[in-house]
Parts: C-alpha cells; sequence; structure tokens
C-alpha cells in the first residue's frame, strides 16, 4: 500500500538513501517519505546509526619467537552527515576494517615480548584505533571505541608460563617458610639460653643459702656445744646429708642402681674424700 501511494517509512536510528533514475539524490531521515516511483525516485537502501562491534582474532609472532592470537574489539558507527559515502564507498564495511586491524596488529606486536606485549595492550589499542580512525573516517565512519580483550600465546607457551609462575611461587614460599623455621629455631635457643641462664642463678643462690645454713648451723653449734670443732660439726652434718641422700635414693621410683657404702665407717671415708677434696680445690686457687 506504501508502494502504491509512493510513501516510505523510515525508522529511528536509521537513514535510508534515495535516487532518482539511479543517480545519489539525497538521505532520508527516520520518519515518513514521499517517494515518487512514477518520477524515477526510489530507495537505494537503508544504513544504521547504530554503534556496532566486530571482534577480530589476529594470529602474529612476537619479538621472542611467541605465536599468540591477539582478539581485538572494535566499536564503530556510520555517521548520518557522511551516509552517502558510508552507503556508497564500501563494499563490506567489516572486511575493511578487519583488513586495517590485522596490518596495525602484525606490525606493532613482532616489536614486543611477549610480556611486553601482555603489559603494553593498551598502547596497542591505541595505534589500532588511531589508524582506523585516519582510514574509516573518509569512508563515513566514526570508531569509537577499541579494545585488545584477549592475548592468547601458544598452548604450550601457555602452560610453560604457568609452570614457570608456579615454580616462583613455590620457590617464595619455601624461602619464607624456611625464614620462618629460622626465627623460630632463634628464639627457641634464646629462650633455651635464657632459661640456662636463669637456671644457673637459682643453682647459685642455693648453693649461697646451703653455705650461710652450714656456717650459721657452725657458729650456733659450738656456742650452744661448749669444745666441740667446726670439724666436728662438717662432720655431723655431713653424716646427715649423707643419710638424707641415701633416704631420697632409696625413696625414688626409677629404676637406676647405685651402690654405695653404707657402714658405719662408710660416713667418715666419705667425709675424708669431701675434706680432702675441698683443700686440693683450695690449694689449686692459692697456687693459680
Amino acid at each position: 500500500m506504501g508502494n502504491l501511494l509512493c510513501c516510505v517509512q523510515v525508522d529511528q536510528s536509521t537513514v535510508a538513501i534515495r535516487e532518482r533514475f539511479g543517480k545519489y539524490e539525497d538521505v532520508l531521515e527516520p520518519g515518513c517519505h514521499w517517494v515518487p516511483w512514477f518520477l524515477g525516485s526510489q530507495l537505494a537502501g537503508h544504513l544504521s546509526l547504530r554503534v556496532q562491534q566486530l571482534d577480530v582474532r589476529c594470529e602474529t609472532k612476537s619479538k621472542d619467537n611467541v605465536f599468540v592470537n591477539v582478539v581485538a574489539s572494535i566499536q564503530y558507527r556510520a555517521l548520518a552527515g557522511k551516509a552517502n559515502d558510508a552507503f556508497y564507498k564500501l563494499t563490506n564495511t567489516k572486511e575493511q576494517i578487519q583488513a586495517y586491524v590485522f596490518d596495525v596488529i602484525r606490525a606493532s606486536v613482532p616489536k614486543l615480548n611477549l610480556d611486553d606485549v601482555f603489559e603494553q595492550k593498551n598502547d596497542i589499542a591505541k595505534a589500532v584505533e588511531d589508524e582506523l580512525e585516519k582510514a574509516m573516517s573518509a569512508y563515513g565512519y566514526e570508531i569509537v571505541q577499541t579494545l585488545i580483550v584477549d592475548i592468547e600465546p601458544d598452548e604450550h607457551v601457555k602452560r610453560a608460563m604457568n609452570e614457570i609462575n608456579a615454580a616462583a611461587r613455590l620457590r617464595l614460599a619455601a624461602n619464607e617458610k624456611a625464614e620462618a623455621e629460622k626465627i623460630l629455631q632463634i628464639k627457641r635457643a634464646e629462650g633455651e639460653a635464657e632459661a640456662k641462664y636463669l637456671a644457673g642463678l637459682g643453682i647459685a643462690r642455693q648453693r649461697q643459702a646451703i653455705v650461710d645454713g652450714l656456717r650459721d648451723s657452725v657458729i650456733g653449734f659450738s656456742v650452744n656445744v661448749p669444745g666441740t670443732t667446726a670439724k666436728d660439726v662438717m662432720d655431723m652434718v655431713l653424716v646427715t646429708q649423707y643419710f638424707d641422700t641415701m633416704k631420697e635414693i632409696g625413696a625414688s621410683n626409677k629404676s637406676s642402681t647405685v651402690f654405695i657404702p653404707h657402714g658405719p665407717g662408710a660416713v667418715r671415708d666419705v667425709a675424708s674424700q669431701i675434706r680432702d677434696g675441698l683443700l686440693q680445690a683450695s690449694n689449686s686457687d692459692h697456687n693459680h
């Protein structure tokens, strides 16, 4: 019915190209238009002004001889003011854009090592966008945005890279574990040294207390029992400690067996041996 009345409808975000007797006449904006076919007018076609997206996968080789697939996402649209150029100058817009993307990527990536390709993907995208903007503006198209959305090395290279990263992380973990064990051993050694130092202080104080107690006992016994000498008092103290030691050995539940003299004369022998040892130590200290 519209054709009979010579009326056509152009949808929103779309323009139509009108020709007369096969020659470009004008661009029809969205809305209803009169196209008198009996006067030679006709619609050559429609052109969308919406933003379109084209994903381009390009295989190339990096500077360190690694084959890699680079995926670029191109967002573009036709300009309403240059709709006639966009409609007439290009037969296949997508193939034209793809050719420019291939050219830029294959000129940029071979200059970079694989790691640099990942780090400089924004620079590669900018180079692609600049080249496309310069080339496609002459055909009535605007490049809205260009993104490098994926970089895929060869599968064997990708596996090797993952193994290298895993080995590096394991090495770092081993170093951290060794450092932690080192710190733990240092702290344990410091703790043991402090414990031994404190134990030594305790033993020294214990022995000092024993010496002070023995001295007080000798003095008190000599005062309270006239006629006794310090030697007599020490013999009695040694006898007392001797029997205390035997008592402790007998009360112990350990399986160790100790053979010691237990006759009355043994006490005198033990006392003599202790006194002789003390005298020898004293003489040695004086000689030094």
